[in-house]
């Protein structure tokens, strides 16, 4: 469990004030190759890079997957003393890293650490012929880490380790279209939300963007809180924690089966939702599907908004309103066989919120699955 101290040293720049936007996020899997290859043919990346023995990284497999400005690196370990297999055999594969970009690891490491975070690793270089690259790491939620990294000095695939050579072919599927991350939410432990935001504030220089009280997110069965903690750009942290319910929410679902605290799901920021959408299902990518009196009730509550009725409501896409504007988004089924990650797909008109108004819909379609698990 993180601890927070008082600030040691005189105000300076926060973390937030430091970074340059995302960097990559680490999955721990059990097989790197086959949630690679998921990413691949169901979700429509390019495999750029591979780290292995073969590379001279000893004891794991990670492949670096890319599509827009998304970088993922999927990793697993070789043998069974692996720390990589030692976690996934105790919470399924799942986000171990959160990195974001900074040209200033050390300032942003050291002020966290003087506001009570703690460390994962400190501040190092991974060295070859084509330069450095700088890494930092902060004990976070549960087993996750938030990482800090600075590429500016690197002129190679990725970092030290990896080749881009003998990597799996890419699909011949249309483009998907998946341009940036949007916001990555973690889950944790209820009664810790309003620890874990001042976490973010204290320790990240993060504010708050968005709160939602368990009254705002509930349904017949259950209910959660969350936060949405940001660095007032581009680096966007939903948190959740469960609430008191008749059952059992999807926030302690995930709790359960994850063992701890971790990230639940992935924002992917595209254009064009219906293009994407109808490309991912002809992949073969299951999503959570609203009933169908959802959008007679979403036209009432949205008003008069220049959108492909027909086509959300085929492809099961939601739809909310806010002052900005509007947004479309639909979430994927959990990618493993525990009821863990999954992702969200996303597209912004204006809007900054996170679907308020799809809340109810969102969270029954869950509860469905949740029953249908007998987890409800």
């Amino acid at each position: 469990m993180t601890t927070m101290t008082a600030a040691t040293t005189a105000p300076q720049a926060t973390p937030a004030e430091l970074l340059d936007g995302w960097d990559h996020l680490e999955l721990w899997v059990g097989n790197a190759r086959a949630m690679a290859q998921l990413l691949i043919s169901g979700f429509g990346f390019r495999c750029t890079g591979y780290a292995g023995p073969e590379t001279g990284i000893m004891g794991r497999a990670s492949y670096l997957l890319e599509q827009g400005e998304i970088r993922f690196l999927v990793t697993a370990g070789l043998g069974p003393d692996s720390e990589v297999t030692a976690h996934v055999r105790r919470h399924g594969d799942g986000v171990r890293s959160v990195a974001l970009a900074t040209r200033h690891v050390d300032a942003a490491f050291d002020f966290a650490l003087a506001h009570g975070a703690q460390s994962a690793s400190a501040p190092a270089d991974q060295d070859d012929e084509h330069g450095s690259v700088r890494r930092a790491a902060l004990c976070s939620y549960g087993s996750t880490e938030l990482c800090f990294v600075d590429r500016a000095g690197y002129g190679g695939n990725f970092g030290p380790g990896f080749a881009a050579d003998g990597l799996p072919a890419a699909t011949t599927g249309s483009p998907v279209g998946l341009e940036a991350l949007d916001h990555v939410v973690g889950n944790v432990e209820q009664g810790r939300l309003d620890d874990w935001v001042r976490w973010h504030e204290v320790v990240l220089g993060f504010t708050e963007m968005r709160h939602f009280d368990a009254d705002q997110i509930s349904t017949e069965f259950s209910a959660l809180r969350s936060t949405v903690m940001w660095n007032g750009r581009q680096i966007v942290l939903p948190l959740n924690e469960p609430a008191e319910g008749r059952r059992k929410s999807q926030i302690q679902e995930f709790l359960d089966a994850y063992t701890e605290p971790g990230v639940q799901h992935l924002a992917l920021r595209t254009p064009d939702i219906v293009t994407a959408v109808d490309e991912l299902q002809s992949r073969g990518i299951r999503f959570l599907t609203p009933p169908p009196s959802y959008y007679d009730d979403a036209r009432r509550r949205c008003g008069d908004i220049d959108v492909p009725w027909a086509e959300l409501a085929r492809l099961g896409i939601l739809v909310d309103v806010d002052a900005g504007g509007y947004l479309l988004q639909v979430f994927t089924e959990t990618v493993g066989d525990r009821p863990t990650l999954f992702f969200e797909v996303i597209q912004r008109h204006g809007a900054t919120g996170f679907g308020d108004g799809n809340f109810k819909a969102l969270f029954e379609a869950i509860e469905r699955e949740q029953a249908r698990r007998g987890n409800l």
